[in-house]
């Protein structure tokens, strides 16, 4: 059997963690990969940390989608996924150590995956995992920590290394079906109560039913596989369908509406929501449900909001059917060429809450003859020609703050369509028993279609607003003058006044649509360098040497249509100017693994690898990426291990072209909505120029979103990483099947890709009266940051100054049989658990500047500074315990093993709360969100066999039903935050039943 080895520096192999399965065994191995390195090595040793994921532990977890499982491990980090609705790129993405995703590198079987979409609106260029059919995953490597020297830029956090089945003979049919049941049962559910039986719309306050079940998630693969006659080739085809249904915010008690922040708890305020309510809003007014319909009352800031939350998409709706095949075929003693042809298309849609005239300054005629007597008496005529009020001005014309969301209407949504391709070709061989060579050349492309419904124009709406009498018919003012003869008038101004027509004319669909290409030619040469005499005269192995070269090609187009570029749809976050980039890179490679002395007292085994990669980019010149490890094994069965790795990332294509463009991008605003007795408001006013009474006059959104200047940046230099890891494997001679490993990585990501933060600016600013970040918040007319898109933070993208985490890693596995500690038929057992302790992440925002802590925080700062995106506990861990029961009943029943595991999230603390003065945020600090609190969550698990070729499973996760913790409104970024909690961390939508059936014929 021929052995190799791809990748940099990790434990061989799932049987080192303990996670290697029973299962697995039966499958025909013709190809070891670990995950490392490129060298041939009889040895298969490595000095990296890892953690390796078998297929029967994807299987025991029951998930249909990769990302479930990647992120429930200690290492990984929230990213992109299905539990994301607003900002949702329709993609997976996988973020090691709290990096960014950006900075984790996808690895099919050691090869590249290509970035996952060319859609903008989620500002990052990650691999798309699902892309990867699960049915079809051998075994998953998690490296954290730098490899860049052996895989190129993006390696930064770290490397996932999906290893496929391959070689399959026979015909499998692998289906699934799961959902989720929760019993509604929190405490926050009197608030939603509450805020219904005071509301004068209680329809917007609907809690759910007690017992609900909701998110069914099915899927099927038919795998077939066929050796060629003469038995030399191989081709594994696969084909899959995966259908997940949507879960609604309002389907869940604890997210039935959006809590406001408060103290001492969520009750303080109660239920919050959208300044864009409805009724409408015109100026400092209202429509008055209580009145007949057609009359104003004053608003109330505090109570007239909309409750957007329950018809979110708390879970998002999917599709996705894979194809493929992986072939191969040796064509001589020396020469075996290889093929993978993959294919997706996925089909995802967000739902947001309905749109409509989002709060901003529009125009009415005083003379709408849509308006009654008692709101033109309410309403100031702002025009050149006169003022008063436009009961006594009918011919002036009313210009402030309108706004009223379109509950006629529906949610907004975004059908997002993937379709991937990813095509390899390669020819591979062995020269003679010391050397090897591969060569290979890899194509990928995305193309993305996004259709978005439910919004409306800005330039319509104002039409709609601006109505004249016609012969006693109310009519658009532009159909008279012909500028818009489509114009329907928009009666926002009565209750029940709105009509199906001005909505056809008011909603207007958009489209965007990109493609994103990658070209990778890469050639490699291993060998033992033994048969040259270069050795160590300590060793009895020579030294393993790989070079090789490499090129890739990364071209991206996206473009919206002009409605959407233009920045038309009101509501919809900010315009999507189009955009077009490429770059291409020339990179040569050597590692080299040296064993100095074996076999020799106190040094079993002592290594040393080397590696070094050089890189040529056409967009930010030349770049060097190095790495040292050490393998020291002084006794049988303890291994001393360390590593410095420097790695590089280059910046991708959208982060060097993106035009700049006004988009939702802060949290808050610490001059919005304070009081005259507040001591900010003189810091407000000097920080800004403002007068007293323009700072009381800011008003807050009560949604908590802001806006930025977001964009790229064509003269960024790329971020450097050093990595220096240490640890040790114990795998003691007394204790057979035990393994425990514990290492220490130490990463610092300088010259860091990405905006300062939004919220970090306007603090700063506010905190130090720094004229660096206080010159970048521009504010409008209103003194507002998001009533209008002339106000926002400047928040482009630059080399900002770094990210750094410190922290330790555990793996401890143990196999036996039962029968062995005196238990006589009774099976074996098998445990292994992964643990995380986080030390540090620190955040720098400036060169030079000081840096703030977020390791067991989160908040407005610390869950969206910088690559960071979800809460940071210091402690994660998972632990199964798997009992292979002898229990059997003939060919029917056998094989059974019961599974459970225990997942446990240390709790996190407010970032506002912090002692850290960049943190400490006294207007943040409420009681209802100070704490995370830990969760443990339990899953089980059964598995049995029929007949030979007939495995089932089922089983439960989250089986105590636990509720995820909740965060109110002011430290709720939207995004990650969904629902009032984070739905790609916690457990946010109860219990999850599956029964999965494997058969082989």
């Amino acid at each position: 059997m021929r052995e190799r080895l791809l990748a940099s520096s990790m434990i061989c192999g799932a049987a080192l963690l303990g996670v290697a399965a029973p299962a697995m065994a039966q499958e025909e191995v013709s190809e070891v990969v670990v995950t490392g390195t490129r060298i041939p090595s009889p040895n298969l040793e490595s000095v990296s940390p890892v953690t390796a994921v078998s297929a029967a532990e994807i299987k025991a977890t029951g998930v249909t989608r990769v990302e479930d499982m990647i992120n429930s491990l200690p290492q990984a980090f929230a990213a992109q996924g299905a539990a994301l609705s607003n900002g949702s790129t329709g993609t997976a993405t996988v973020s090691l150590r709290g990096l960014g995703a950006t900075r984790t590198q996808v690895l099919i079987d050691g090869r590249r995956l290509m970035p996952g979409t060319p859609n903008t609106s989620g500002g990052a260029l990650a691999a798309d995992i699902n892309f990867i059919p699960s049915a079809l995953i051998q075994r998953v490597d998690v490296l954290t920590g730098g490899a860049s020297a052996v895989y190129g830029a993006d390696a930064v956090g770290g490397v996932v290394n999906f290893i496929m089945m391959r070689n399959f003979e026979g015909v499998r049919v692998d289906a699934q079906y799961g959902l989720y049941q929760h019993d509604n049962g929190n405490d926050v559910a009197s608030i939603v109560q509450r805020a219904q039986a005071s509301s004068a719309s209680p329809e917007f306050y609907q809690l759910p039913k007690d017992n609900v079940r909701d998110g069914e998630m099915s899927q099927v693969t038919l795998v077939m596989g066929v050796n060629s006659p003469d038995g030399k080739g191989n081709v594994t085809a696969y084909a899959g369908y995966r259908h997940v249904e949507p879960i609604l915010q309002g389907n869940r008690d604890y997210s039935a509406c959006s809590f406001f922040s408060g103290s001492p708890d969520f009750g303080q305020f109660g239920c919050g929501g959208s300044g864009t309510a409805f009724p409408a809003r015109v100026g400092s007014q209202v429509v008055d449900v209580t009145g007949p319909g057609n009359t104003f009352r004053t608003r109330v800031g505090s109570r007239d909001v909309y409750n957007y939350g329950p018809t979110n998409y708390y879970q998002r709706p999917d599709d996705r059917y894979v194809l493929g095949a992986f072939a191969e075929y040796e064509i001589t003693d020396w020469a075996k060429a290889y093929m993978d042809v993959m294919y997706m298309d996925d089909t995802s849609t967000y739902q947001i809450a309905p749109g409509g005239i989002f709060a901003g300054t529009f125009s009415i005629n005083c003379a709408n003859p849509l308006l009654s007597t008692q709101q033109r008496g309410l309403m100031p005529a702002t025009t050149a020609s006169g003022g008063g009020t436009c009961a006594t001005n009918p011919a002036g014309t009313f210009t402030g703050i309108v706004s009223r969301r379109n509950v006629e209407g529906g949610g907004r949504q975004g059908k997002t369509q993937h379709q991937q391709y990813r095509y390899v070709v390669g020819l591979r061989g062995d020269l003679n028993d010391n050397w090897n060579y591969d060569f290979a050349m890899q194509y990928g492309r995305v193309s993305f279609n996004q259709v978005q419904t439910g919004f409306f124009r800005t330039t319509a709406i104002q039409n709609a607003l601006n109505v004249v009498s016609v012969n006693g018919v109310p009519t658009c003012a532009s159909v008279v003058n012909g500028s818009d003869t489509a114009c329907v008038p928009y009666n926002i101004f009565s209750l029940g006044g709105v009509t199906q027509a001005a909505l056809d004319y008011l909603e207007t669909p958009s489209s965007q649509a990109g493609n994103l290409f990658e070209r990778v030619v890469n050639f490699s040469l291993g060998g033992d360098l033994t048969e040259y005499g270069v050795k160590s005269p300590w060793a009895n192995d020579g030294v393993g040497v790989s070079i090789g070269a490499e090129y890739r090609r990364e071209t991206l187009d996206y473009a919206a249509d002009y409605v959407a570029a233009s920045g038309a749809l009101n509501g919809s976050g900010g315009a999507s100017p189009p955009v077009n980039g490429s770059f291409d890179v020339y990179e040569m490679f050597a590692e080299s693994r040296i064993p100095l002395v074996q076999d020799a007292a106190f040094a079993k085994n002592l290594t040393l690898e080397l590696a070094f990669r050089y890189s040529d980019y056409s967009s930010i010149g030349t770049t060097e990426t190095y790495k040292i490890a050490g393998d020291w094994e002084p006794i049988d069965g303890l291994r001393l291990r360390g590593g410095y790795n420097r790695a590089v990332r280059a910046p991708h294509v959208l982060e060097l072209f993106s035009p700049q463009n006004v988009v939702l991008d802060g949290t808050q605003d610490p001059c919005a909505g304070l009081a005259a007795s507040d001591p900010l408001v003189a810091r407000c006013a000097q920080a800004f120029g403002l007068t007293t009474a323009q700072v009381l006059a800011i008003e807050a959104n009560p949604a908590n979103q802001y806006n930025g200047l977001t964009g790229g940046n064509p003269n960024l230099d790329p971020e450097t990483a050093d990595t220096y890891t240490l640890g040790f494997v114990f795998q003691p001679s007394f204790l057979p099947g035990f393994n425990v490993s514990v290492d220490y990585f130490d990463i610092k990501v300088k010259d860091f890709i990405s905006g300062i933060g939004a919220d970090t600016i306007i603090n700063r600013c506010v905190d130090t009266l720094d004229p660096t970040f206080c010159s970048l918040v521009n504010r409008d007319a209103n003194g507002s940051i998001w009533l209008d898109p002339t106000g926002y933070v400047i928040d482009t993208t630059l080399n900002t100054g770094s990210l750094s985490t410190t922290g330790f890693d555990f793996n401890l596995g143990y196999r036996t049989d039962l029968d062995a500690i005196g238990l006589e038929n009774m099976g074996g057992i098998n445990v292994n658990f992964v643990g995380t302790y986080l030390d540090t992440l620190k955040v720098q925002s400036l060169p030079g500047g000081d840096a703030f802590d977020c390791a067991g925080y989160y908040g407005t700062i610390c869950s969206v500074s910088g690559g960071l995106t979800a809460p940071n506990p210091e402690w994660r861990h998972k632990a199964r315990l798997t009992w292979t029961t002898p229990f059997t009943y003939g060919e029917w029943f056998k094989d059974f093993s019961m599974s459970l595991q225990w997942r446990h999230i240390s709790k996190v603390t407010l970032d506002a709360y912090s002692n850290d003065a960049q943190l400490n945020n006294p207007g943040l600090q409420y009681e209802s969100d100070r704490t995370l609190k830990a969760r443990d969550y339990f899953d089980l698990t059964a598995s049995w066999t029929m007949r030979d070729n007939l495995n089932f499973r089922a089983g439960v996760n989250n089986l105590f039903d636990k509720d995820p913790p909740l965060t109110g409104s002011s430290n709720c970024p939207t995004g990650p935050c969904n629902g009032n909690t984070w739905p790609q961390v916690y457990d946010a939508f109860g219990r999850y039943f599956f029964i999965g059936l494997t058969a082989d014929f």
